[in-house]
């Protein structure tokens, strides 16, 4: 990046401050490893002050009105968007052609929908919403599966936290990966999620079941994914008949047991290809795929790529 980036964060009354705070200390975080990378201001209608959802009062740097050009605006999301911010979807389908890039952060895509620049795309944005959004944006391909999703300018991302993630790829395109991740670091953040990470991973599913003997087998499956973790093994475990396990599981998690054993192995092994530098038949092995074959299979079917090319993609740097 040869010249410093403006970055301008779009607030309004019932904003949430987590989606402006977090992208924010991306970018501040970003111009400490190398400095003057960004210049972000804080902008509103009017330039007026706006309480956050939380009760937060901001007060911006910029009146919209003045603003001409922006590297990437980034459009926060939160209650305020359920009561219609036409002015601003106003102001964004106005000034989209002079952005270079533009992001939305959790509800911060009806923004987006709302100034058109949803049609025809791919979008996502927290799960508990994207049924909404796709009823409001017939023509938009609403995805709820992934943290963020990058439709060429345009990124929609998920609830709150996923909002860091995609400042971070941004950061990641514009600096270098080592930057990203000295960041992340900074930010105390577990991992530096890629944008296909699920919204709702299996470790939130855990957490749903009301039942004991459920969440029990769920933890034990985390735990254990090169375990048996047949139908019969696991029922066994419950202490139950097969068909009382299945439909007692499914009710509980949302999911059939197979199908959480599937998606339990496979972000173990995910987490092992992104965190360790164990081999490819190592970590099939201590997932529970056998062979590293069947581990390339369920990876090609799920993700679309092979688990070499995923750890070359994905893993952290040590």
């Amino acid at each position: 990046m040869d010249s410093v980036q403006d970055v301008l964060i779009v607030v309004f009354d019932g904003v949430q401050s987590l989606d402006v705070t977090g992208p924010l200390e991306v970018f501040a975080g970003a111009n400490v490893g190398v400095p003057g990378s960004y210049r972000t201001r804080i902008g509103s209608v009017g330039k007026r002050a706006v309480v956050t959802s939380s009760g937060l009062t901001v007060l911006p740097d910029v009146d919209l009105a003045e603003v001409t050009h922006a590297d990437l605006i980034v459009i926060p999301g939160g209650a305020g968007t359920r009561h219609g911010q036409d002015d601003v979807a106003r102001w964004l389908r106005e000034r989209a052609g002079t952005a270079r890039r533009i992001m939305a952060v959790c509800t911060g895509a009806f923004i987006l929908g709302d100034a058109g620049l949803l049609d025809g795309r791919q979008a996502t944005t927290h799960w508990d919403h994207c049924a909404a959004l796709a009823r409001q944006h017939r023509t938009t391909r609403v995805d709820p599966e992934p943290i963020f999703v990058r439709d060429g300018n345009i990124a929609t991302s998920a609830g709150v936290t996923a909002g860091i993630d995609l400042a971070l790829a941004l950061v990641e395109e514009d600096l270098g990966r080592r930057t990203a991740l000295q960041i992340a670091r900074h930010l105390v953040m577990f991992l530096k999620r890629p944008g296909g990470q699920r919204q709702f991973s299996v470790q939130l599913r855990a957490q749903l079941a009301e039942r004991d003997p459920v969440r029990e087998i769920q933890q034990y499956i985390m735990e254990h994914p090169d375990a048996d973790l047949t139908m019969k093994a696991l029922a066994d475990r419950a202490r139950l008949s097969e068909r009382q396990f299945s439909r007692s599981f499914t009710k509980e998690v949302g999911v059939p047991p197979g199908r959480y054993v599937d998606q339990a192995r496979l972000e173990a092994a995910r987490r092992r290809l992104e965190d360790t530098r164990d081999g490819i038949e190592q970590v099939a092995r201590a997932c529970g795929y056998g062979t590293p074959e069947a581990m390339r299979r369920a990876f090609v079917k799920e993700l679309g790529v092979a688990p070499l090319d995923y750890r070359e993609r994905f893993r952290c740097a040590s």
